[in-house]
């Protein structure tokens, strides 16, 4: 039926917890500093402190922007010893991509047959004599 995906953990109500969220997971998205931080992480895990001094954020604005991100299971941290390491939640953020993927594809094929309606009626009036009005 349907394959159980991170972004939606009860199949009872899959339909509204998979946009609920992907909601929250374009909402953490959408601020440039939280990219940036996914962006630092592609590369490998990274522990708080050095994100700290990476974006000359402060620690608390960081922690904030590091628990959006967790609420959005975009990211895991985990405690290792007096440090907290985050690291990617690679298949959370392929989910994310999958889904907009679809879109993309359903929007290019429309706006493919709309330059092909275009381009025909572009060429249709090219091929037409203009009405002499007597």
């Amino acid at each position: 039926m349907f394959e159980r995906k991170e972004l939606d953990f009860p199949k009872l109500i899959y339909n509204y917890m998979v946009v609920d969220n992907l909601s929250t997971a374009f909402a953490a998205l959408s601020d440039p500093t939280r990219r940036r931080i996914l962006d630092h992480l592609t590369r490998g895990p990274a522990i708080v402190n050095d994100l700290v001094r990476r974006f000359e954020i402060s620690q608390q604005g960081i922690s904030k922007h590091v628990a959006y991100l967790e609420r959005a299971r975009l990211i895991v941290k985990v405690k290792r010893g007096r440090e907290h390491v985050c690291t990617l939640k690679a298949d959370a953020v392929r989910e994310v991509a999958e889904w907009a993927e679809g879109y993309r594809r359903f929007w290019e094929a429309r706006l493919d047959k709309f330059g092909e309606a275009l381009a025909r009626k572009k060429t249709g009036q090219q091929t037409k004599q203009p009405k002499n009005e007597h």
